[in-house]
């Protein structure tokens, strides 16, 4: 079997466009790139012996491969080519399911029972899977959420803390590169990204570079499960899988915002405008989710760590499954590293406070199309709409 699984070569090369795979700096290679990046990852299909499931190895390629690879295809402008390899089998783990569950609350589930989830895993598949050949490991589960207790989760960079690569290792001493990322067998598309985001992002000076965008505490509050995590959505709403992984069950999961595909690398430099401090400007601003026009994002420094991002968010492609249309503003924070006591790295200001959870929070002409931060003396005007594009002023 491990001759099967490794057939294709190591990486060639990591990330491109700035901080990306790992937490890596890379070379400005632009967007468009004639050769995709491939990054590769490995599926171990497991089992439990008290649960019964009809779940097969062509759904799960199905998932990763034609569901998640697309997306990342799309969300990277076709930069990033993602393949994930399933093993050939279910290995049936030596202990039940009761033994590996955990909370649906971040801040309440057990690590100990995430590290022998993992653990029990790579010690099943150790013998067959040569896990040099991968980027990146999924455990996928021949369980559901009721089952286990959460739907997906990142063990690492994630619930086991910000593990630095080569530090988690199989019984034979093989290195586990990148991450761990566990998911239940319903696990939805806008699921299996977000938690595969965190270890594309990697980690960089101790810090997840793509952090949930949903606040921890809140999610933890007690309740229905569904109800308590929207109402964590205080930062972002429903306007990046980072901060909820859909919008509706039904549906794939939205696109990503201008923040997560620059921490991610995915954003072409030259697509983004600069307005320094002082400077007046008035410009073209494109679909963030098409590949035309010459300014997708427009970002106005505050200081050597705070500046706001602006982003057009139009049905275009994945953003067809966002709660609405329009002109996004963002206020980031570089020193804040995860969404912990309200406070969170990037946040959108709300042009609608009366729709719930964010989801009128896009400025639009004809509905509120004028922000300013008197304290900082900026004022960011929706001129008029023309087609999908918008025309912006920014004194």
């Amino acid at each position: 079997m491990k001759s099967l699984l490794c057939k294709s070569a190591v990486l060639s090369a990591l990330i491109v466009w700035g901080v990306g795979f790992f937490g890596a700096v890379m070379p400005n290679e632009g967007i468009g790139a004639s050769r995709a990046l491939a990054v590769r990852g490995i599926a171990i299909l497991v089992q439990f012996p008290d649960v019964k499931h009809n779940v097969t190895r062509q759904f799960a390629m199905g998932r990763f491969n034609q569901g998640l690879g697309s997306y990342v295809r799309e969300m990277s402008y076709g930069a990033v080519s993602l393949a994930v390899e399933v093993t050939p089998g279910w290995y049936t783990l030596p202990r039940s399911v009761k033994d590996y569950r955990i909370s649906s609350r971040n801040l309440e589930v057990d690590k100990s029972r995430v590290r022998r989830l993992i653990d029990d895993a790579l010690r099943a598949a150790d013998k067959d899977v040569d896990f040099s050949r991968y980027d990146f490991t999924i455990v996928f589960m021949g369980a559901q959420l009721q089952d286990y207790g959460m739907i997906g989760l990142c063990g690492y960079p994630g619930m086991l803390g910000w593990i630095g690569e080569g530090d988690l290792k199989t019984p034979n001493r093989q290195v586990v590169k990148g991450g761990v990322a566990i998911f239940s067998n319903q696990a939805h598309l806008g699921t299996l990204f977000h938690d595969v985001a965190h270890i594309l992002g990697g980690v960089k000076d101790g810090r997840r570079m793509v952090p949930c965008l949903y606040d921890h505490d809140l999610q933890a509050k007690p309740g229905p499960m569904r109800e308590v995590f929207v109402d964590a959505l205080i930062h972002m709403g429903f306007w990046d899988p980072m901060s909820c992984h859909y919008y509706q069950w039904g549906v794939p999961p939205m696109g990503i915002s201008s923040w997560t595909r620059i921490r991610l690398g995915w954003m072409d430099p030259s697509r983004i405008k600069v307005v320094k401090p002082g400077e007046s400007l008035e410009c073209t601003l494109s679909p963030l989710a098409g590949t035309s026009g010459d300014t997708a994002v427009i970002k106005i420094p505050l200081s050597d760590s705070t500046y706001y991002l602006i982003e057009n968010r139009q049905p275009v492609g994945s953003d067809r499954n966002l709660p609405g249309s329009g002109v996004l503003i963002m206020y980031a924070d570089d020193r804040i590293a995860e969404c912990r006591r309200g406070e969170s790295p990037v946040r959108l200001v709300n042009a609608d406070p009366s729709a719930p959870h964010l989801e009128g929070a896009a400025f639009d002409v004809g509905k509120k199309s004028v922000f300013e931060d008197r304290k900082n003396r900026i004022r960011i005007a929706i001129k008029e709409k023309a087609g999908s594009d918008y025309r912006i002023r920014i004194e």
